[in-house]
């Protein structure tokens, strides 16, 4: 039997091949087809038991099988699993998008909920149908025959150009080298990303230090490199990564520039076919916000609030690094160094000398203790087939030692990974024949390796990025849904999937939290209580700054998805500009190409829902404020939150879940002080 297909337990990655992939997908495509005329020529009245199960088996089937071969895509690129997922990826493509078009399905599902025994169903069930009944209608069931053609085309063109626009993003980072002979040349540059570099170059059979546009290797410059020719040299490299404005080496066909024109002329026909007016309007029909409208009013009204502050602490930068580094003119290559230096001025300490108390084990020591205290689980570490030596695995268990859940933990960055952070699916919990099926995530990173047989040293953000996957994770994991469609994170509204991964950033800035979580490197010392007063101190510095870039990206593919016509005279670079002269202060080089590696919204799920982020995080503060009156390592206020956010999955509205919980609406007020947007 193919591996492959074996979905029994665990993804045997071990015996992974991408010759087996074709032959899987082929098998289950017909496999799944014959299924679904079965179904259809079933004269009898549908139910559950017999039409939507059976159903729901083999579609899952195929979706953990493809998953594994996705996440393989992102995580151990090469060339034959490239070849392989793209050329097996229209065909998955087009056979959910037949589904979604099949008019006779879509009528089994309504006879399903108009039928004598929908009342009998459990609300879960009824979620479900609901659902699909959405779905169905936004998937273009109910168009007229002789335009399903266009638009199922229009999905498999969709989703080929996304994977183009994610592989030309991957190619473009990773054809770019910098390699620095002169030891002067890479001062002010931490010892141990140096030791990085230098190792980095001894590999490619170079002389002196290699930097790359990783995360791990380009931030470090930014901050902290005194070079400022070596800085704009990177900055400029790094933001015109797959643009037509070509780095040293690039070559054309990554350019993305295109795919971009592309992918907006099929998303807004695709829309239009379906009644929609934009693309942004259909994206809105399956989340909490209702209108493109609403979401740009509330995107406008925090810029509002944001842009005083964002514009204190772009004059404060500017006024001490003419004073202090003399750099009268503050380029955009010169901010992260500049603001390091400036909180180190004010704030008396460095990123790097906070780094030092986060090791790795500590770190992740720390982040499963809280999770105990909270939510009564244990996290010990398991085995099971990885795709990489780096890779772990960890069962989560309850305090009667049963089985809750598992992930694999994939935290360090690598040439053949995808950059980022992200938290993905690969078993979601259902009930079967055999019983609870346990879920299992995978958690991924771009973290630096460790060194010298040491365990890796995370920066503070490093930790607030993990802990923000994990709150997906938990999402994920500590379901208690039984049916397939609305279990874990799916079926939650998308504006509304961030609330647990940002509800957990905030236990990275707590005190008794952080005690359990640090050990000097050297010193095994715990973080000292005046470094973690400046680190609060420090915490909301330029956030006016950081609120108001976020609001850019967001408003920028809103706009980009419900007033900008692709069709017309109007560049995507152009649209850009416009949205950063209503709502920016610090503006960009006009040879920076930031748009050509927005992977959320042109390769990723979050097109016309960018704002998610900032959305749910007015849920998330809010929510953690019941935390902060209650107190934040408050077991009872955790299992409240388990029980009404966590384990109710997809199963009812994020809004109800939300008031079950907080008790009331979400109010913007918890997320402002949060980020000390408020006058004092």
């Amino acid at each position: 039997m193919n591996p492959l297909l074996d979905i029994s337990g665990l993804p045997r990655f071990a015996e992974f091949k991408p010759e087996l992939v074709t032959p899987a997908v082929d098998e289950l495509l017909a496999r799944n087809r014959a299924l679904t005329a079965r179904l259809l020529a079933d004269s009898a009245a549908p139910t559950w038991e017999t039409f939507v199960q059976p159903f729901e088996d083999a579609n899952e089937h195929l979706s953990r099988v493809w998953g594994q071969v996705g996440h393989l895509n992102m995580v151990m690129n090469g060339p034959e699993l490239r070849e392989v997922y793209n050329a097996n990826l229209p065909k998955v493509t087009q056979y959910y998008a037949e589904l979604s078009q099949n008019l006779a399905l879509y009528e089994k599902y309504k006879a399903i909920r108009n039928g004598a025994g929908y009342a009998a169903l459990n609300a879960e069930q009824k979620k479900v149908i609901e659902n699909e009944l959405r779905d169905f209608r936004l998937g273009g069931a109910e168009l007229h025959e002789d335009k399903k053609a266009r638009f199922m085309a229009i999905q498999e063109e969709q989703s080929e150009l996304t994977s183009k626009f994610s592989d030309n993003l991957l190619d473009a980072t990773n054809a770019y080298t910098c390699v620095i002979e002169n030891e002067n040349e890479i001062s002010g540059i931490p010892d141990d990303e140096c030791q990085v570099a230098a190792e980095a170059a001894q590999e490619a059979g170079k002389q002196g230090w290699l930097f790359t546009l990783k995360a791990p290797s380009y931030g470090p410059v930014m901050q902290y490199a005194d070079n400022r020719a070596l800085r704009e040299r990177m900055y400029r490299a790094y933001t015109t990564r797959a643009s037509e404005q070509l780095a040293e080496g690039a070559k054309i066909e990554l350019d993305n520039t295109p795919l971009m024109t592309q992918i907006l002329k099929l998303r807004k026909e695709q829309a239009q076919m379906l009644g929609f007016a934009n693309y942004a309007e259909y994206s809105l029909a399956s989340k909490m916000a209702d209108t493109p409208s609403q979401v740009a009013e509330f995107l406008l009204e925090l810029a509002h609030r944001a842009k005083p502050f964002g514009e204190k602490d772009l004059a404060e930068l500017r006024e001490f690094a003419a004073a202090e580094l003399q750099l009268k003119d503050l380029q955009s290559w010169d901010v992260g160094y500049a603001s390091e230096r400036l909180r180190q001025q004010r704030y008396a300490f460095s990123e790097q000398e906070v780094k030092q108390y986060f090791p790795e084990d500590a770190v992740l020591s720390g982040l499963f203790g809280l999770v105990g205290t909270l939510f009564g689980l244990a996290i010990k570490p398991s085995t099971a087939p990885v795709w990489h030596d780096t890779v772990r695995f960890f069962d989560i268990r309850d305090n009667k030692g049963a089985l809750i859940g598992q992930f694999y933990l994939d935290l360090y960055a690598r040439a053949s990974k995808r950059g980022g952070a992200w938290m993905d699916d690969a078993i979601t919990r259902r009930r079967t024949a055999a019983g609870i099926q346990t879920p299992v995530a995978y958690l991924n990173c771009n973290f630096a390796s460790p060194l010298g047989g040491k365990s890796a040293l995370f920066t503070h953000d490093e930790v607030i990025t993990l802990f923000h996957e994990f709150g997906h994770g938990l999402h994920h994991l500590l379901t208690q849904v039984e049916e397939l469609g609305v279990s874990g994170i799916s079926g939650v509204e998308w504006d509304a999937v961030e609330l647990p991964s940002q509800f957990m950033e905030n236990f990275c800035w707590e005190w008794d939290v952080l005690q359990g979580m640090t050990r000097h490197a050297e010193s095994g010392a715990k973080l000292p209580r005046d470094l973690f007063d400046k680190m609060i101190a420090a915490k909301n510095f330029q956030s006016g700054l950081q609120m108001l870039r976020q609001i850019e990206f967001s408003l920028f593919d809103l706009r980009l998805h419900s007033d900008y016509d692709p069709n017309g005279n109007q560049s995507v670079q152009q649209l850009l500009d416009e949205v950063r002269e209503e709502v920016a202060v610090l503006v960009p080089p006009s040879f920076n190409r930031f748009q050509n590696s927005f992977g959320h919204i042109f390769a990723g799920g979050y097109a016309a829902g960018y704002y998610s982020y900032k959305w749910a995080e007015v849920l998330s503060a809010d929510a953690y404020s019941l935390f902060e009156e209650n107190g934040v390592l408050d077991a009872a206020t955790g299992s409240h939150f388990r029980e009404q956010i966590l384990a109710v999955g997809g199963s009812r509205d994020a809004m109800e879940s939300f008031k079950a919980f907080r008790g009331r609406e979400p109010s913007i007020d918890a997320l402002l002080r949060h980020n000390g947007l408020v006058a004092e």
